[in-house]
């Protein structure tokens, strides 16, 4: 009688080494400011794990609270529930230290810092800092749309892992993201990074490298325009906006997108691209340094073109 040999089921399975990894299942974030909630809760809310990395417990919790305010709203316009607010929310981490990186198979750069100069030493440090701790394998990413990611990227030891995704996080019904190629991102990587987008359920708009990109450098000459016509009393602020919006089908006409993004972000934005090109359409126009000069900055501060009462109602500040 011949020997019957019992060999382990798991022998024909797939090993633990050997399964199929998701292709993006933790996504990092190094701040956490209006911008990184934004990115936290899209991603989050297609079922993959968030960790985001801030400076203190106190910006932790704060950026964890405006998160589940933002839940809150959804779920009393009826686009949540519960228990759905519950599994985002045990989706997303905040932690002090590039170290909660590790494993991450993306991580999105999204600080903030008021001169360019500072801009782009403070990315730069924050890419270092990342790929200290993070697998060759991981992309390391900028959200910054007036800073080219080949400069970013330059001292890296793998500068081929790094790209510019623009999340149009001003626009909530926004249904694509910029993705930029640097001089260094390899063919793979910028595969990856759109297969990722298409994950989120948005287009991928592919961009030639350039500071502002296609939707910053359109805006910002918009806006200014728009200022134009107002110094000329050729239409008030609201008759403009309300033309861009029913004659131009706009969700927001220029004055009230500005005021969502933050007046003092819009200026800067227009500083970088007037520094890069030279171009005097990118020079910001003197309303909006007035209101930036006076803090009156948009929504974020209740008063910039327009005023906003408790209930978000909008008057003309102008």
């Amino acid at each position: 009688m011949s020997e019957v040999i019992v060999e382990p089921i798991e022998k024909y399975g797939l090993s633990q080494k050997d399964r199929p990894k998701q292709l993006f299942s933790r996504v990092g974030i190094v701040g956490c400011g209006t911008v990184g909630q934004s990115i936290a809760l899209m991603i989050s809310q297609k079922e993959l794990e968030v960790v985001f990395v801030e400076l203190s417990e106190e910006k932790i919790n704060y950026a964890m609270c405006k998160i589940e305010e933002e839940l809150d709203s959804m779920i009393e316009h009826w686009g949540m529930t519960e228990s759905e607010k519950r599994a985002i929310l045990s989706r997303i981490q905040g932690y002090i230290g590039y170290e909660h990186l590790k494993g991450c198979d993306l991580v999105i750069e999204s600080i903030r810092s008021k001169t360019r100069e500072r801009r782009v030493t403070c990315r730069k440090e924050v890419f270092k800092n990342v790929e200290k701790y993070v697998s060759p394998d991981c992309i390391i990413a900028t959200n910054s749309t007036t800073i080219v990611i080949t400069e970013l990227s330059s001292e890296l030891e793998y500068k081929e892992r790094c790209v510019s995704l623009h999340f149009l996080t001003n626009v909530s019904n926004a249904k694509m993201i910029e993705v930029v190629r640097g001089l260094y991102t390899s063919d793979e990587v910028y595969e990856k990074v759109s297969q990722f987008i298409l994950m989120l359920g948005k287009d991928v708009i592919q961009v030639q490298e350039s500071p502002g990109l296609i939707s910053v450098r359109i805006f910002v000459a918009l806006l200014n325009e728009a200022c134009e016509v107002l110094l000329e009393r050729v239409g008030t602020m609201e008759d403009i906006d309300k033309t861009m919006r029913i004659g131009l089908g706009l969700t927001l006409g220029p004055f009230e997108t500005a005021d969502k993004i933050g007046l003092d972000k819009v200026k800067r934005w227009m500083e970088n691209l007037y520094n890069e090109f030279g171009d005097k359409k990118y020079m910001a126009s003197p309303i909006i340094k007035r209101l930036v000069r006076a803090n009156q900055l948009g929504r974020v501060s209740s008063m910039g073109f327009y005023k906003y009462d408790e209930s978000g109602k909008k008057t003309p500040n102008l």
